[in-house]
């Protein structure tokens, strides 16, 4: 036969709660047809048997038969395929299939099973193997769960009615193909009238016009969801919407006074802070910042405002010195804008607000003040004492005008070289100057008033000793010349340079030359180079140590100041026998091996001969 001998008896529990069993047999093999009907096409046949979730009663849940089954318990029955056997069994003899367990359809939502009619004689199969699948039928057991819980958003603050929030989203693990179990609604607990949310899509908007996050700006708002379209008897779940207003600028300066009374000294430095001014602003962040100018310029000039980042106040700051002689009061006006300007709320005017400010210079007495910074001064080093060096001066601004006196603070230097009358503030020499020993010297000179105070200021003097032409030039080094034996007329021997302490204006010019003889030195000559050196020139080609050892050559060098001073240095120039290089070999040796007419090779030889001599002596 073409159809399988075997159906699974369908229990659809959604239809029929009571279990009813329906039982089809078809006709033998081979047979004819216990019903009065065709035979069906032999092929297999397969179907859904449902099972109610949760449910622990063991209990029939189908069942099959063979139409070769005679009731003589001939046919055994098996079941195979997921769960057979520990979920699902099958009586071999009815072909009852029986659940075992309660079934969880969130674990698992169907089952595939087989089942086979088996000859127990012969051990064969009376029809071909039907398969069918066990669905388990959802029940409400799963309550909805909200994900990414808890919410927090933020809205511009003076949004429209109906601006989106955000989105909650819950979950439920019920069939949402079967039943209400898993179709959920959502609804607002907590947060009306502000805000509200779309039943079905989560969606929450705001419900309440303009929202003002100067006045609020924090709501916290309680959504709960509900399953089985929100009827009596399921299950429900709720998240908290955390819900900040951002700030918009909808908020102009305004300043917490139309007047300010600042007062500042008369001796305070340039960028003193003379005082703070503040406007209100309702907004945060960027749209409260602001920036403060000052409107009346002609009297604002001597001061100056700037925006102090951090706390958003106005800083005066003193930017001219005062004189309480001179002004004693100040009136200017501060403007303060912000620097964002939105006419989506406010009109431009709204976005700044004037205020006043007035000025009092407070009088002080001031210290003397020199008329002059600094004061640098020249004097020759061969000043005699008591020669008038400068004068410093300094005056009393203030309306006593009392009387200076004069004195040095501090001097660099040697002590004392200088004295200043304490009157007139003039400073002399008290002491020999050396230029060549100190040729700068500083003075620190105090003014200090009398009778009403002792208030007291003080000015750098620089005094420069300039040179004088005192010091005789020398030469620069203790020079040892040497010539070789075989130098011709007219070679360099060596080259010399001098320097002089002294240090003229138009810098250091030196002149070399022989000193006076009544004949021309017929061995050697100067050559001056015109830089402040010289060279030593042989005058003949004919000098050997056998003639002479050395010579003694008498230098001058002379300066160029006036009036002219001069120095003279004997030189001693060795007659050398010099290695090939041009070295002359130094030492007592070579001075006695040439005195005797031996050669150096000849004399370290009769030395060895000397030292082995001696050790086989031992």
């Amino acid at each position: 036969m073409d159809l399988a001998g075997i159906l699974p008896v369908v229990i659809l529990a959604s239809v029929l709660p009571w279990c009813v069993l329906a039982e089809l047999e078809v006709g033998q093999m081979g047979g004819g047809s216990l019903h009065p009907r065709p035979r069906p096409k032999r092929g297999w046949i397969w179907s859904q048997i449902f099972v109610e979730e949760e449910d622990p009663t063991p209990r029939i849940i189908g069942k099959l038969k063979s139409n070769s089954d005679t009731g003589d318990l001939s046919i055994k029955y098996v079941l195979s395929g997921e769960g057979a056997g520990e979920l699902f069994q099958i009586d071999e003899y009815t072909g009852e299939i029986s659940v075992l367990k309660k079934l969880d359809r969130e674990e698992k939502a169907s089952y595939v099973l087989q089942a086979q009619a088996i000859d127990r004689r012969s051990n064969q199969p009376m029809e071909p193997e039907s398969e069918f699948i066990v669905k388990v039928q959802d029940i409400n057991d799963n309550a909805p769960v909200f994900l990414n819980k808890p919410y927090v958003s933020s809205i511009p603050e003076m949004s429209p009615v109906g601006t989106t929030v955000v989105q909650v989203t819950a979950t439920d693990e019920d069939d949402p193909m079967f039943g209400n179990n898993a179709k959920l609604i959502y609804s607002i607990q907590q947060g009306e009238p502000y805000f509200s949310v779309e039943p079905k899509t989560g969606m929450i908007v705001t419900s309440w016009p303009n929202m003002d996050r100067e006045a609020r700006e924090g709501y916290l708002v309680v959504v709960q969801v509900k399953d089985m379209m929100g009827l009596s008897g399921g299950y429900s779940a709720s998240t908290t919407v955390t819900i900040t207003l951002t700030d918009v600028n909808d908020n102009g300066p305004v300043f917490q006074h139309n007047l300010y009374m600042f007062q500042v000294s008369e001796s305070a430095p340039v960028g003193t802070t003379v005082g703070r001014v503040m406007a209100d602003d309702g907004d945060v962040g960027a749209n409260a910042r602001m920036n403060y100018s000052l409107k009346d310029l002609e009297e604002s000039s001597t001061f100056t405002i700037r925006t102090d980042p951090v706390t958003q106040e106005g800083i005066v700051l003193l930017a001219k010195p005062l004189d309480y002689e001179r002004k004693r009061r100040f009136a200017i006006s501060v403007d303060a804008v912000n620097d964002l300007i939105d006419t989506r709320y406010l009109s431009v005017n709204e976005f700044r607000d004037l205020t006043n400010v007035k000025i009092i210079v407070v009088d002080e007495d001031e210290a003397p003040v020199f008329r002059a910074p600094l004061y640098e001064w020249k004097v020759p080093e061969n000043a005699a004492v008591g020669t008038t060096v400068g004068a410093v001066s300094a005056r009393d601004v203030d309306e006593a005008g009392n009387p200076i006196r004069y004195s040095i603070a501090k001097s660099s230097g040697t002590k004392d070289v200088f004295r200043i009358d304490p009157n007139n503030g003039t400073v002399i020499v008290a002491k020999p100057l050396d230029r060549e020993t100190s040729d700068w010297h500083n003075l620190t000179v105090a003014a200090k008033e009398t009778r009403t105070s002792d208030l007291s200021s003080s000015v750098e003097v620089a005094v420069k000793v300039l040179d004088v032409n005192d010091n005789v030039p020398s030469l620069a080094a203790e020079y040892r010349p040497y010539i070789c034996e075989g130098t011709e007329a007219g070679e360099i021997i060596q080259l010399i340079s001098a320097t002089d302490p002294d240090d003229p204006d138009g810098g250091h010019h030196l002149y070399f030359s022989m000193a006076p003889d009544k004949h021309i030195n017929p061995n050697f000559t100067i050559r001056d180079n015109q830089d402040n050196t010289a060279g030593i020139l042989a005058r003949r080609s004919t000098f050997t140590r056998r003639d002479r050892a050395q010579y003694l050559l008498p230098v001058v060098v002379t300066d160029s100041g006036s009036p002219a001073l001069s120095s003279t240095s004997t030189l001693t120039v060795r007659v050398c026998a010099c290695q090939p290089a041009g070295h002359c070999a130094s030492g007592g040796v070579e001075a006695l091996v040439l005195s005797m007419g031996f050669g150096l090779q000849t004399l370290l030889g009769v030395l060895a001969g000397l030292v082995l001599l001696t050790e086989q002596s031992c």
